[in-house]
């Protein structure tokens, strides 16, 4: 039987992925999960993408909106948490300067490969 370790961290100690002038990215990627930390500024948009992962977001401080494809538009402000299944396109404007933690499942593999353009551009 092999023995698993456990990691701790501290997110002040993450680098920080400057992905936009008004979007930064800290990321945390474990065997079956990716957890990120999002800074957003007032009026930092993410442009509609969607992607195999299912993801949970929670705003820790500030307002997004995120606009699906059909049109649905939920506005998560502090203390409140979305839900997207996986293959879900949305977009996101940040209303306010916020902090996001996104939780995905499975791991971003296309983070690991510098593919999410659609976050830099």
């Amino acid at each position: 039987m092999s023995k698993r370790s456990v990691s701790c961290y501290k997110w002040a100690d993450i680098p920080e992925d400057k992905l936009k002038p008004d979007i930064s990215r800290k990321v945390i990627h474990g065997e079956n999960i990716t957890v990120a930390m999002f800074s957003l500024k007032k009026g930092a948009k993410v442009d509609s993408h969607k992607h195999v992962n299912e993801q949970i977001s929670c705003v820790l401080s500030g307002a997004v909106r995120f606009v699906l494809t059909d049109g649905n538009e939920h506005v998560v402000s502090q203390g409140m948490v979305i839900h997207f299944p996986p293959e879900v396109e949305h977009a996101a404007l940040a209303l306010e300067d916020s902090v996001v933690i996104d939780i995905f499942s499975p791991p971003r593999e296309d983070w690991k490969k510098d593919a999410d353009q659609y976050l830099r551009k």
